[in-house]
């Protein structure tokens, strides 16, 4: 039995600015946004009869299996019919790195189709992870700008297994006509980058917190560790921090671990 089988990365916005809102109720947004090399997995075997899915995994309590999956709904939309998807979930649910909209663009690379809208009519963060590296998203999603020679980012991530709900986060953001990130200046050392983000921000992140403040005590804990930037990512509840080194990230990862296990608690590498 052939098992296709592909990675569905975490999506982290390193910066996220809410910069107008269209009558359609859609945010236009001006994010970077970069992919890790940890995720949840997801295959694909033969199966007879209508297509079917399988959660397993560390973090696969409570995921639905039916038709309110965007893995289902991204089957339906790529033509896929028949076959055996399994989920294996290893990233927090409703948990601000795009879980479900990387796990969709996994369908479609499984399946080896691209929808005309890039999947946008399933979800606004599906095109940039179907596109799966660094890039400047902006508009309602749709417009996607790849960033090149980012340096290294060597990460932390951190969620607190408590679900946030991005469309309250959003209904509850009162400011949504804010400027837009500052260009990015090319040829950048790390030092650089780390300096021109600390400038951005994550326009959802005061907001979050209020909602689940949680996300103040992880932001406190990752700056503990001497990371060189601290930030939510999306609309919460996962931070990240940023680090030098692959070293240093690892020390500050056992660090949290240690202090804080029931985290959902990940070294990673961001590109």
């Amino acid at each position: 039995m052939t098992i296709a089988k592909v990675l569905s990365p975490a999506k982290v916005n390193l910066a996220l600015h809410v910069i107008g809102q269209k009558s359609n109720a859609y945010h236009i947004l001006d994010s970077l946004v970069v992919f890790a090399n940890v995720g949840d997995e997801l295959s694909l075997a033969p199966h007879s009869g209508s297509i079917h899915l399988e959660v397993i995994g560390p973090e696969s309590d409570n995921v639905p299996t039916g038709e309110e999956n965007l893995v289902i709904q991204a089957a339906v939309l790529a033509g896929l019919t028949e076959g055996s998807l399994t989920l294996k979930k290893q990233l927090p649910v409703a948990s601000g790195i795009g879980g479900g909209s990387s796990n969709a663009a996994a369908v479609f690379r499984l399946a080896q189709v691209i929808p005309e809208d890039n999947g946008k009519s399933l979800g606004a963060d599906i095109p940039v992870c179907l596109f799966g590296q660094a890039a400047r998203m902006r508009g309602t999603g749709d417009v996607i700008d790849p960033v090149i020679n980012l340096p290294d980012l060597f990460s932390v991530l951190v969620n607190p297994r408590r679900q946030v709900s991005t469309s309250v986060i959003f209904e509850t953001l009162t400011t949504k006509n804010n400027a837009p990130m500052s260009e990015m200046p090319s040829e950048l050392n790390y030092q650089g980058f780390v300096d021109w983000l600390k400038l951005q921000r994550n326009d959802l992140q005061s907001p979050a917190m209020k909602y689940e403040p949680m996300i103040g005590r992880i932001l406190d804990a990752l700056a503990a560790t001497e990371a060189d930037v601290v930030r939510m990512s999306g609309s919460g509840a996962t931070c990240f921090g940023l680090f030098s080194t692959k070293g240093r990230a690892q020390t500050a990862c056992r660090d949290l671990s240690a202090h804080h296990p029931e985290w959902w608690i990940e070294p990673a590498t961001l590109s």
